[in-house]
């Protein structure tokens, strides 16, 4: 009986070390991971003092964060905003005002679907790109080069792009959020009984002029972590073809978690003062 017992004694006293040394290793990996992110934050901030390196990039990663998203955001924003107030309208129950229709459209798409899609779709194109410009100057050792030419590549690559995510995300969320409101508008007047009348008037109906810069806080939020998440994956890309497409796949990911992560906890933290 004694000689059947000891096996599996063994074997637990074997598996209790390992399993304590690979918790051990996880928790070490994430305050590692947490401390290289920081220490990068940290290298931002130090490149922000030189402006002559960053200032004539800027404009040009805008215009490629901003100008020529539009298209993308502008046709998944009016889609949005016509199917939420098409949908809307047939929800209703008999005695319902019609008005109900701008007002529930006005409220999803500004305090949700407006800063989420456009900060969701900004991950999957500009991050995507972001993250791959950089990586490949890093397998290619530009970054070295650019080190050897005495410039900083925190405040010649990444500082240009946080400042353009930082800038042009609020502004196509505010665009977004117009067009959705405004083919929301057609499509229920086009297609369903609801007039005209009707849907302005939900639109004013318990309007607060903070349900806006919830919104641009939100963007504020999502374009800034777009830019931090995928130029710091860029940036530590490991060598070869491989290493640019892994981290490209990682970039996109971990920006889309948090930015969900952050708009729940945004929610969470400032939906009380949207009440009317």
């Amino acid at each position: 009986m004694s000689a059947a017992v000891r096996p599996s004694d063994g074997a637990l006293t074997g598996i209790i070390p390992r399993f304590f040394a690979r918790v051990a290793r996880i928790t070490i990996g994430i305050f590692r991971e947490i401390g290289q992110r920081v220490h990068f934050a940290g290298e931002i901030g130090r490149a922000f003092g030189e402006p002559r390196t960053w200032a004539p990039l800027t404009v040009r990663q805008m215009r490629a964060i901003g100008v020529d998203s539009l298209p993308l955001v502008g046709i998944v924003a009016a889609f949005i905003g016509a199917v939420t107030a098409y949908q809307t309208t047939y929800q209703l129950f008999p005695g319902v005002q019609l008005s109900v229709v701008g007002w529930i459209t006005r409220q999803s798409i500004v305090l949700e679907l407006g800063p989420l899609l456009t900060a969701l779709v900004l991950a999957g194109r500009v991050g995507a790109r972001m993250t791959a410009e950089i990586g490949t100057m890093r397998v290619t050792e530009q970054i070295d080069a650019l080190e050897t030419l005495a410039y900083d590549p925190v405040a010649y690559l990444v500082v240009p792009r946080m400042l353009a995510g930082l800038t042009m995300v609020p502004l196509l969320t505010i665009l977004a959020i117009g067009i959705g409101i405004s083919c929301g508008a057609i499509t229920v007047v086009s297609a369903t009984r609801v007039r005209l009348a009707d849907y302005n008037a939900g639109l004013h109906l318990t309007f607060i002029p903070f349900q806006i810069y919830y919104a641009l806080i939100k963007a504020t939020l999502f374009g800034t972590s777009i830019a931090f998440i995928c130029s710091y994956q860029g940036y530590i890309t490991e060598t070869g073809a491989e290493g640019v497409g892994r981290s490209t796949a990682r970039a996109v990911v971990i920006s889309s978690v948090v930015i969900l992560l952050l708009d729940a906890l945004t929610a969470l933290y400032l939906a009380p003062k949207l009440a009317p």
